[in-house]
């Protein structure tokens, strides 16, 4: 795989969780209940939170704004493209680590993030570490 299709790669996946998460925020800010997402706020029990505000808030913010905004960066193959990837995809492993720890494995798509989490950190070291070599940033 070339380095312009690692930034491809990387680009593609921080756009589909950023879109996925900020339509899931959303909805969760809108109906801090949870029921439009077949959600209970009963599962929050053991958790610091009364309802899907917060989580809404932050899986909007960072998940989501701050996956589209990583995408642009990986897209136009910008220098701090490895960098950013492995932060999103660190804030995905913590944002599953924190849902199971609170929640317990309750979708199949928690184990689905929690790797697409872990792939995001691979991807953007390997983008880092070869970065250096790429002459031209823009495409």
């Amino acid at each position: 795989m070339n380095k312009k299709q690692l930034f491809y790669w990387a680009g593609t996946l921080q756009l589909l969780v950023g879109i996925g998460a900020v339509v899931s925020g959303i909805i969760l800010i809108l109906d801090p209940d949870g029921s439009n997402l077949s959600l209970s706020v009963a599962i929050l029990k053991d958790s610091p939170f009364e309802d899907f505000l917060i989580p809404g808030i932050t899986l909007l913010i960072i998940n989501g704004i701050g996956s589209i905004l990583g995408s642009f960066f990986s897209f136009k193959r910008r220098l701090f493209a490895g960098q950013i990837t492995m932060i999103l995809g660190t804030a995905m492993v913590i944002w599953i680590s924190a849902q199971v720890y609170w929640i317990n494995w309750i979708s199949w798509l928690q184990p689905v993030y929690l790797i697409v989490g872990i792939f995001e950190i691979i991807l953007g070291f390997v983008l880092y570490k070869n970065i250096n070599s790429l002459k031209t940033f823009p495409l």
